[in-house]
């Protein structure tokens, strides 16, 4: 089969013929539908802190949806034929505290390994699934479509969903990407009122397509601030940024409502970032984060994005396009998700 594989020693993308993978017991085998680019397939060509890196030429890719065609001996409640979608996070227990309710990124008794980074992801024919990692697709979700709700709609809707505020809040949605879009749609269905920033017209456009009611460029706007304060009254109630910019990160606080408002970080910058302790200790505003999905809540974020018809602007490319995938997203090009489709 066919697989857009990273090469360790030189850093870049070879496309490869390898043999189609025989799954073990607790895995079943794929065939893969579409697979899309997330930002955090391009941390692979940078040092990221807390970043999982190749040892040897690994197959890119973390964010796919496919077709079950074996199952391995160990496996129930799967059928040949299936549409399904997948966590990439293997080799954990699934069974301790934070495999089952926070992220088995941090599982006590195994260290993760993490297709597309530690072992062979999705940009390839056809992939092995843990099937602890596998959910069936609802009918209603188109499942080529669908590939990018897997990390990048689950981390989106956690996003907004662990933001538990009264309906009609503010929330200000920063870096209107692939995930930034897919978060203003699942906050206008939770029903907030949201405000978009970018510093991409383009995006700002796509933002108020999808949901916000208010967009700005901090970039070309220096009253963006006071404008905000203006709308909101005293800040938004929540701010969530999709962004890996430290400066973005930086630029926050001032738009957040004092008194406990939420600070909600998603994107990654390459290097650790700043922020107040003494603005934090006294509450002018609360830390969280989001990421992608685990077993314990991929499902309710999938069923949601049913439900409400959430769905990805996505441009759709051929396996062997990767490369150009991966140079339009790291000259900032792109808008809403790439993906492969097979």
């Amino acid at each position: 089969m066919k697989a857009q594989q990273i090469d360790p020693k030189d850093l870049k993308i070879h496309l490869n013929e390898v043999p189609i993978p025989t799954p073990a017991p607790n895995e079943i085998l794929v065939k893969i539908l579409c697979a899309s680019l997330c930002h955090s397939d391009i941390m692979i060509f940078e040092p990221t802190e807390g970043m999982q890196y190749p040892e040897k030429p690994t197959t890119m890719g973390h964010e796919a949806t496919g077709q079950i065609v074996q199952l391995g001996s160990d496996v129930s409640g799967f059928n040949i034929g299936d549409n399904v979608g997948f966590n990439p996070a293997t080799q954990v227990c699934y069974e301790c505290r934070p495999c089952r309710e926070v992220h088995n990124l941090w599982c006590e008794k195994n260290a993760p390994v993490i297709q597309g980074f530690g072992r062979d992801g999705y940009f390839a024919e056809y992939a092995v699934i843990d099937h602890h990692n596998a959910i069936v697709l609802p009918r209603e979700l188109d499942p080529v479509a669908a590939a990018p709700l897997f990390c990048a709609g689950v981390t989106a809707y956690h996003a907004i969903d662990d933001l538990k505020l009264p309906h009609q809040s503010w929330v200000a949605i920063i870096g209107c990407g692939g995930l930034g879009l897919l978060a203003i749609q699942y906050a206008r269905a939770m029903q907030y009122r949201v405000i978009a920033i970018d510093t991409a017209v383009p995006a700002l456009e796509e933002a108020k397509a999808s949901g916000a009611e208010h967009a700005f460029d901090p970039a070309n706007d220096a009253d963006y601030v006071s404008r905000i304060m203006e709308i909101t009254g005293r800040g938004v109630h929540a701010a969530v940024n999709f962004t890996a910019s430290k400066r973005a990160y930086a630029a926050m606080p001032a738009i957040i409502r004092p008194g406990n408002g939420i600070l909600m970080a998603v994107g990654i910058p390459a290097q650790p970032i700043e922020l107040s302790v003494f603005d934090i200790a006294l509450q002018k505003y609360r830390v969280m984060g989001a990421s992608n999905g685990q077993c314990h809540n991929t499902r309710p974020a999938i069923e949601f994005s049913a439900k409400h018809n959430i769905v990805s602007k996505t441009e759709y490319f051929p396996l062997e396009d990767l490369p150009t995938m991966v140079e339009k997203m790291q000259n900032h090009t792109a808008r809403g998700r790439m993906a492969v489709r097979f």
